[in-house]
C-alpha cells in the first residue's frame, strides 16, 4: 500500500517572531494596501485565525535555537510585529516547496472564512463587529456564517480548499445530497466553480434529485428536460472515464514528451528542422512545454 506523505505535522507550534525568516519582502506599497489594512484590523479585533505556515531551516551549531522559513503569511508576520508579537502559532511544513504553497493557497477559500467567522462567532465576536473591522456589509458576513447550511458533509469536504463561487453553494442547496455530490465531482472534473456552471447541471437534473420540484422555464418542453438530462449524464460518464485514463495518458505524453526534447537538443536535427521545417520546430516547442505544464498541474493536484 503507497504510505502518502503529510503536508503538514498535525501539531501547531508556536514559534518566537525573531526566529521566522520571510522568504520574500513585503514592499511599501503592500503595507499600505487595502487588504493589509484588513488583516491588520482582524488580527487586531479577532487574532490570527489561520496559521503561519512554516519550515524549519538546518541548525548548525550547538545549542543553536532553530529558525523556521516563512512559506505562506508574509502580511501576517507583519502585522504581528507592527502590533507588538511576540510569538506565532505556525503550521510546520514537512517540506520548504514555498513557491509552490503561495502559488495554490495565496488567499482563504469561502469555506475556509465561514469557518474564521464560526471561531471569531463562538468566542463572542458579533456578525455587526466582524464586517466593521473587516469593512464589508453585515450581511455579507451572515451569508458567510451560513454558508454550509443545507450542503452535504462530503461536499464541504471536497471543497474546503476550493475558490468556489457563492452562487454554487446557493445551487447546491436545491440538490439532494447524491447529486450535490456529483456535481462538484463534475466541477472538479472540469476544473471549473461558477454559478453558470452549477445552473447548468441544476436545469439537467431530475425532479426527484432536488429538495423541491422545479418549475419548468416558459418555451422549454419535457422533451428538452430530458435530453439535457440525458447529454448531462453523458458529459459526467466521460469526465469520469478520462479521470480514469489520465494518469497512463499524461505517462505516455511525458515519456513521448522526453524523446522529443532529446530529438530536438540534437544539434544535427535540430539544424536540419530549422532550416527545411521550421514551421514543425514550432510546433513540437509548443507540445513539448504543453505537456511539461500538464504534468506539473496534475502534480499538484
Amino acid at each position: 500500500m503507497t504510505v502518502v506523505k503529510r503536508a503538514f505535522e498535525p501539531d501547531l507550534i508556536t514559534v518566537r517572531l525573531p526566529l521566522i525568516l520571510p522568504s520574500r519582502q513585503v514592499t511599501h506599497d503592500m503595507l499600505t494596501s487595502v487588504k493589509y489594512a484588513a488583516i491588520l484590523a482582524s488580527i487586531r479585533e479577532l487574532g490570527v485565525v489561520e496559521p503561519l505556515a512554516v519550515h524549519p531551516e538546518p541548525v548548525h551549531g550547538v545549542g543553536e535555537e532553530p529558525r523556521y522559513l516563512l512559506l505562506d503569511g508574509h502580511l501576517r508576520l507583519a502585522a504581528l510585529v507592527q502590533l507588538g508579537a511576540k510569538d506565532a502559532l505556525c503550521l510546520l511544513a514537512t517540506d520548504d516547496e514555498g513557491f509552490t504553497y503561495n502559488r495554490q493557497i495565496n488567499r482563504l477559500t469561502p469555506i475556509q472564512e465561514h469557518k474564521m467567522i464560526l471561531e471569531a462567532i463562538r468566542k463572542g465576536t458579533t456578525a455587526e463587529r466582524i464586517a466593521e473591522v473587516l469593512s464589508v456589509n453585515v450581511g455579507r458576513i451572515r451569508e458567510r456564517q451560513h454558508l454550509l447550511r443545507g450542503i452535504a458533509p462530503e461536499v464541504a469536504e471536497m471543497l474546503k480548499t476550493r475558490m468556489v463561487s457563492q452562487a454554487v453553494f446557493r445551487v447546491l442547496r436545491k440538490m439532494k445530497p447524491m447529486r450535490q455530490i456529483e456535481l462538484v465531482e463534475m466541477m472538479i472534473s472540469a476544473n471549473c466553480f461558477t454559478g453558470r456552471y452549477a445552473e447548468m447541471v441544476l436545469a439537467a437534473t431530475r425532479p426527484e434529485q432536488l429538495v423541491e420540484a422545479k418549475k419548468v422555464s416558459e418555451g422549454v418542453t419535457a422533451e428538452d428536460i430530458a435530453r439535457m438530462e440525458r447529454e448531462m449524464e453523458k458529459l459526467y460518464h466521460d469526465y469520469r472515464l478520462v479521470e480514469d485514463t489520465l494518469g497512463e495518458t499524461m505517462l505516455v505524453l511525458v515519456v513521448a514528451k522526453g524523446y522529443v526534447s532529446r530529438m530536438l537538443r540534437n544539434q544535427t536535427i535540430a539544424a536540419y528542422l530549422e532550416r527545411f521545417e521550421p514551421d514543425l520546430v514550432r510546433e513540437l516547442a509548443g507540445v513539448v512545454e504543453a505537456v511539461t505544464a500538464d504534468a506539473r498541474s496534475l502534480e499538484r493536484e
